[in-house]
């Protein structure tokens, strides 16, 4: 019995010979480690095959973006290459001011000296109708807008050379509803004043000072083209007067220009003061003017000078000025002003103190052109 119960024991441990209840007590557990092993198999399957999924749908779409990008980019450089092969053939249909702007900018951003290559005008010859030759040119020929309308500007021009240059000057200010007189020095060739004539007969505004000066530098004559012209403008409407030379150019556009004026309150711009010392001898002493076929200038004899008329208190400034049409009146009417025109005749650079003492003159008549 004890051998046979060995026997059974060994039979137990060893798992040979069992009987059936103890296989069917085991059988559950084997069967739950087999179907573990089973399925970490698949789940490692899965996982990898997962894996192998993700890595293709990533590679795909690194893919696509390289593929998308480098289109792009060759699209871009394609396109590129179209419009610079076709600016040339893009700039032929341009104005000539909008070419002169695309090189000008060219030649600015490459750092070049020639900025602003020149564009010569339409010249008006013969051949050539003051209509195109307005059209050829885009002078303006409607008022921009009603402001400019209301408030007008004169403008005198004292010239003697380089009919080029005040054609484009004539051209930046023009605006059909101001006015313009145009002196032209009496000394200058007949080729020039020819060409100027036939430019202001283009423009019903524009004409050319009833009478001329043989103008010196520095003396007398410069200041009775500017008053010369006065006498042709003051019937004509408009509030304010700009006096430019040939060889002055604007910054700022019509409307601008009004409105800056407008600032002023219907004062008038000739800034000066009293006379500095070297300015002294201007009026202490008698000027003659000296005219030659080569050579005008203004000589100053060791005659003193007489006091200025009515005691008036000589100032001194620019003999460049925008002056009311009120004021232009004052200048030609008032006894004051036509006497201090008369003294300063025999003065050197009389423009340079004319204007500016007229404007500080005490009394009624001339207070309210001061601008303070």
């Amino acid at each position: 019995m004890q051998m046979k119960a060995r026997a059974m024991t060994g039979c137990e441990q060893s798992g040979e010979g069992a009987g059936p209840s103890t296989l069917i007590k085991r059988a559950p557990a084997e069967m739950v480690r087999t179907e573990e092993a089973g399925s970490g198999v698949l789940k490692r399957h899965r996982d990898a095959r997962h894996l192998r999924h993700a890595t293709m749908i990533r590679s795909a779409c690194v893919s696509f973006f390289i593929v998308f990008f480098l289109s792009l980019a060759s699209v871009l450089f394609y396109q590129t290459q179209i419009l610079e092969s076709k600016k040339p053939y893009m700039r032929e249909g341009l104005s000539k001011e909008a070419r002169a702007l695309h090189q000008a900018c060219q030649a600015l951003a490459q750092g070049t000296s020639e900025a602003f290559p020149e564009q010569p005008l339409a010249v008006l010859s013969e051949g050539l109708r003051c209509e195109d030759y307005v059209a050829l040119n885009h002078y303006v020929t409607k008022p921009l807008s009603p402001e400019e309308v209301e408030f007008r500007l004169a403008y005198i021009f004292t010239l003697h050379k380089d009919f080029d240059m005040f054609e484009r000057l004539f051209r930046a200010v023009y605006q059909p509803q101001n006015v313009y007189c145009v002196h032209v020095d009496e000394k200058s060739s007949d080729e020039f004043k020819e060409a100027i004539q036939k430019l202001v007969n283009c423009f019903p505004s524009a004409f050319l000072s009833s009478k001329t000066e043989p103008v010196v530098y520095g003396g007398i004559s410069r200041l009775l083209a500017d008053v010369h012209c006065m006498r042709d403008l003051v019937d004509h409407k408009w509030d304010y007067v700009i006096n430019l030379c040939g060889q002055d150019f604007p910054l700022m556009t019509n409307l601008e220009i009004i409105r800056h004026l407008k600032t002023f309150q219907g004062k008038n711009l000739t800034p000066g003061v009293l006379p500095p010392q070297h300015a002294v001898p201007r009026t202490k002493f008698v000027h003659k003017e000296h005219l030659e076929k080569e050579k005008s200038y203004v000589i100053r004899t060791t005659s003193l000078k007489s006091p200025p008329p009515h005691n008036i208190t000589i100032y001194f400034g620019s003999a460049y000025y925008a002056l009311t049409h009120d004021f232009v009146r004052f200048v030609l009417e008032d006894q004051r002003a036509i006497d201090l025109l008369e003294w300063s005749k025999d003065t050197y650079s009389p423009d340079e103190h004319y204007w500016v003492t007229l404007n500080r003159m005490p009394g009624e008549s001339a207070a309210r052109f001061i601008y303070l």
